[in-house]
């Protein structure tokens, strides 16, 4: 068994990644760290056997982290010879400097997407990871990016490779409304981001991950982009919303628009049209296109976290993180967002992908 602590006690450790490291039977769940001590409690008790809970700011203080006593800091949950590997769920900014420490513990690391704020970061946290020296066999790291372990979207890459053929265009079309309410929106981290993008940063990056995921399947990367964005609903700042064309490294064409703020528009898909067929792509459907005629496959709505999460324990177990968990791919979803953010900022500037 490999024992795991999962460090924050937001929505998302709450709702998905607690449930998805206690369905994994490798994985141990030995602890749980959060900043203040009432979170970490609510999340371990949640939890379906008991864990301990490390903070920061004991319950009642109004102080500034590190007053709680020392045997309860993260400092000495990373020290703990029984946790073997780590889950990282915290605000953007902070989860560099965690993510650093975890590993210089010698702990396995499964951090959330983005990788880091900016490319100028991400690429620092790289190279130390791959400068990094233990006394041990080196830890694992690995960037969850739960959209490409959906089934869906699994299925629709595999049929972008079934189908073959070279690429003629594709298309990423996503439009959501983030309303006032949103469970996510009332985080004050992301009401008033400090981190580029806001919305189209945290969750844009699913859906370009998404949209390499099947254009690798023909072998092509995003290599530039040139964009316009906006901000359509003025408490999603910086911007909301991001239209573009993209160019792949064999010169092919194609659309990406993201919005979070169309009231009266949702949906996302992704299609990739070939020299023999069309790959379309929704989160409960595939569809195929050939010259043989047309095929529907239809999909349970998935977060994919699961699946990750069990590709995490596999990656442990065999010694080698998977290329769709690998540091350089997160890198890879975080510049061309980078680049889409740069270009509508320079209003229709051309930006070039080189990650």
């Amino acid at each position: 068994m490999v024992g795991v602590a999962l460090l924050g006690a937001g929505i998302f450790a709450r709702e998905q990644h607690l449930p998805a490291i206690e369905s994994v039977p490798s994985l141990s769940l030995k602890a749980i760290y959060s900043r203040s001590e009432s979170s970490a409690n609510t999340l371990a008790s949640a939890a379906s056997a008991p864990v301990d809970v490390y903070y920061d700011v004991p319950t009642g203080s109004t102080g500034e982290a590190g007053i709680g006593p020392q045997e309860k800091t993260l400092d000495a949950l990373l020290a703990r010879t029984d946790i073997d590997a780590v889950v990282i769920a915290l605000p953007i900014l902070a989860q560099p400097a965690v993510i650093q420490k975890a590993l210089k513990a010698g702990k396995h690391v499964l951090s959330e997407k983005p990788v880091a704020k900016d490319v100028e970061e991400a690429k620092k946290l790289v190279q130390f990871y791959e400068a990094l020296e233990t006394r041990e066999k080196k830890p694992l790291w690995a960037v969850g990016e739960n959209f490409r372990y959906t089934p869906s979207l699994v299925a629709a890459a595999e049929k972008v490779k079934e189908i073959g053929g070279k690429l003629t265009t594709f298309r990423l079309n996503m439009n959501g409304w983030v309303e006032e309410e949103n469970k996510y929106f009332k985080t004050e981290w992301r009401k008033v981001p400090s981190y580029q993008g806001g919305f189209l940063l945290d969750g844009g990056v699913h859906f370009i991950a998404g949209l390499r995921l099947l254009l690798s399947e023909v072998n092509q990367e995003i290599s530039q982009v040139v964009g316009f964005s906006h901000l359509l609903e003025e408490r999603l700042l910086p911007v909301d919303t991001v239209h573009a064309v993209a160019l792949t490294n064999d010169g092919k064409s194609g659309t990406i628009s993201i919005s979070f703020g169309t009231q009266f528009k949702s949906g996302l898909e992704v299609e990739v049209v070939t020299t023999q067929g069309s790959v379309y792509w929704n989160p409960t459907q595939v569809k195929t296109k050939t010259k043989d005629g047309e095929k529907t496959e239809e999909f349970e709505r998935s977060s994919g976290v699961k699946e990750e999460m069990a590709a995490f324990a596999k990656a442990i177990e065999q010694g080698k993180t998977e290329k769709n968990q690998t540091p350089e791919e997160a890198l890879r979803d975080l510049e061309v967002v980078q680049r889409l953010l740069e270009s509508g900022e320079g209003k229709g500037v051309v930006k070039a992908v080189e990650a």
